[in-house]
């Protein structure tokens, strides 16, 4: 098949960021189709230059300027999005294609993308990665009446246009059920686990340990990802300073960037944890994730208390489960649920701080423990998460989706996990 993906915020292994549209493509490729990939070059101070190609592991990789950061308003991140949906639609018409797959978020990618499948008369898969606009909505990031009402006509106008559904998540599915789209057509393919790039590397967990004095041979708890409103990382920063209230050994460790940067670093410091037990640092490249999560003893995946939150499919957490460490949720939903079943970690949510600081110091210094719930946690990763096996399944959709078969995209992927 020729495959025409859309999705504005690609990223290599070089970047930092997920990669589940490289590690999707780049299998697609290694399948024998042809992809040809749109997205955007978001460096803030890089002069416009027009549409330029690379080549990223045999995917046809297309770039448009459009400069985008977390640290942005939300007008300023809108505009960003319509400029590149404008962008992208002219570019996908110039390609030829069997089958136009774009992934969220934003929203927006569908407008290129159903004007693009309309056009040459092909069909398309659209991916929801968030229950957008929901998520927006819930966190007043959006509130203008009149752009929640065209907001949630754009979802189910993209839902009707599509030919299936792709959800990372149960919770996402139910979501795109809930505004009129069939069961049937939709796949549920959450953000995988590297199995192999993440096997425990001894040698490079050591070197991150030696890099940073203040870590010594303490436990290690890492959040990694974005520090944005609905991340909710100041859970961290109440955390370390409970934990040093119970004079804890634990060392907490922040690597991302996001809008919230300066206002936790600040809140840090107030309560007298910042290079204290809590250390903050810009994000990695992807490549570099495995040898952190090698020398972290357990990581974390948070999201502040809200329904649409918890459909939440973090690559953080395939990536915990993959490094065979375990992995501390703060909230409800599917991955509580699983956690829980599958004794991969804790599951704090609705838990005071004060309860979650007495728990992560009993647990992260039983070495039985460790040992056994992040055996469980690589086993997860291995029994339902392994990226060879989504992409397999996400090529089997788009397979019967451009073969006219759209009825049994369900059984292919059903998101069946308890």
């Amino acid at each position: 098949m020729k495959i025409i993906y859309l999705h504005q915020y690609f990223n290599t292994p070089e970047m930092s960021g997920g990669t589940r549209s490289y590690e999707m493509a780049r299998r697609m490729v290694s399948a024998g189709h042809e992809v040809h990939l749109i997205t955007s070059d978001r460096a803030i101070n890089k002069k416009p230059v027009g549409w330029y190609t690379t080549n990223e592991s045999g995917v046809n990789v297309h770039w448009y300027p459009v400069p985008y950061s977390n640290h942005m308003s939300y007008r300023q991140r809108i505009y960003a999005f319509f400029a590149f949906a404008l962008a992208s639609r002219r570019k996908a018409a110039e390609l030829d294609g069997d089958v136009i797959f774009a992934t969220s978020t934003p929203l927006t990618i569908a407008l290129p993308a159903v004007s693009a499948a309309r056009k040459k008369k092909i069909p398309m898969v659209f991916e929801v990665r968030d229950l957008w606009p929901e998520m927006p909505i819930a966190i007043g990031a959006l509130r203008n009446p009149m752009l929640c009402f065209l907001a949630r006509k754009l979802e189910v106008w993209a839902y009707n246009n599509s030919s299936a559904v792709v959800a990372l998540s149960p919770g996402m599915k139910e979501g795109v059920v809930c505004a009129g789209y069939s069961a049937e057509r939709i796949a549920v393919i959450p953000n995988g686990s590297d199995n192999v790039e993440f096997k425990f590397d001894a040698k490079a967990a050591e070197r991150f340990k030696n890099e940073r004095a203040w870590l010594d041979d303490k436990p290690l708890l890492v959040y990694t990802g974005t520090f944005g409103k609905v991340n909710g990382v100041g859970y961290m920063i109440d955390l370390a300073e409970e934990l040093l209230a119970i004079e804890s050994d634990i060392r907490i460790l922040l690597i991302g960037d996001g809008a919230e940067w300066e206002c936790l670093v600040n809140a840090a410091k107030r309560k007298g944890v910042f290079e204290n037990n809590l250390f903050i640092e810009k994000s990695l490249p992807k490549k570099d994730m495995s040898a952190l999560l090698g020398a972290a003893t357990m990581a974390s995946n948070l999201v502040i208390d809200l329904p649409q939150a918890r459909a939440n499919s973090a690559n953080k957490f395939f990536d915990t489960l993959a490094a065979g460490k375990p992995i501390l949720l703060n909230h409800g939903g599917w991955m509580h649920d699983l956690v829980q079943l599958r004794e991969c970690g804790l599951t704090m949510w609705q838990r005071s701080i004060s309860d979650v600081a007495v728990e992560l110091e009993r647990k992260m210094h039983d070495v039985n423990w460790l040992a056994s719930a992040g055996a469980a946690a690589r086993k997860l990763a291995e029994d339902y998460f392994d990226r060879d096996v989504l992409a397999n399944q996400l090529m089997s959709v788009l397979e019967v989706v451009a073969e006219g078969d759209v009825d049994k995209v369900e059984s292919i992927a059903p998101g069946l996990y308890l």
